[in-house]
């Protein structure tokens, strides 16, 4: 048809697609990721480094120095005495396991320094506002 010396068609009706394709329902999953991790040990895993006591570079620093490497047991007795003194209310608390001390911040849950037992003598520990001794 012309009019005014402009050519018009007709469309034709055509469905809407997305992006040019039809849209098909996608198989639903089971619960994994699509690297095959499951949802729920991811979850865990970032639970547990929640409730997991964290180092300041400060404190990263003083334990190379002093050649103080800790193990799971003693992480795991940190992780205690910060529950311990959270529920009392602590802000900044030091923590002795043994021959070692450390000073946590206890809302952030993390190590702010730390002390072994050559340098813990004659060594005054200031801002804090409780202790716990295991």
């Amino acid at each position: 048809m012309m009019d005014n010396g402009r050519i018009e068609y007709n469309r034709p009706v055509v469905q809407r697609r997305i992006n040019g394709i039809p849209y098909t329902q996608q198989p639903k999953r089971q619960g994994r990721a699509s690297n095959g991790i499951d949802f729920k040990n991811i979850l865990q895993d970032a639970i547990s480094q929640e409730k997991s006591v964290k180092f300041s570079k400060h404190a990263q620093e003083r334990l190379s120095q002093r050649s103080i490497s800790l193990s799971n047991t003693e992480i795991d007795k940190i992780n205690t005495a910060v529950e311990k003194a959270r529920a009392k209310g602590v802000k900044d608390s030091l923590i002795l396991i043994g021959n070692l001390a450390f000073i946590v911040n206890i809302p952030s849950k993390t190590v702010v320094t730390a002390v072994d037992g050559e340098n813990i003598r004659d060594n005054v520990f200031t801002n804090i506002d409780g202790a716990v001794l295991l």
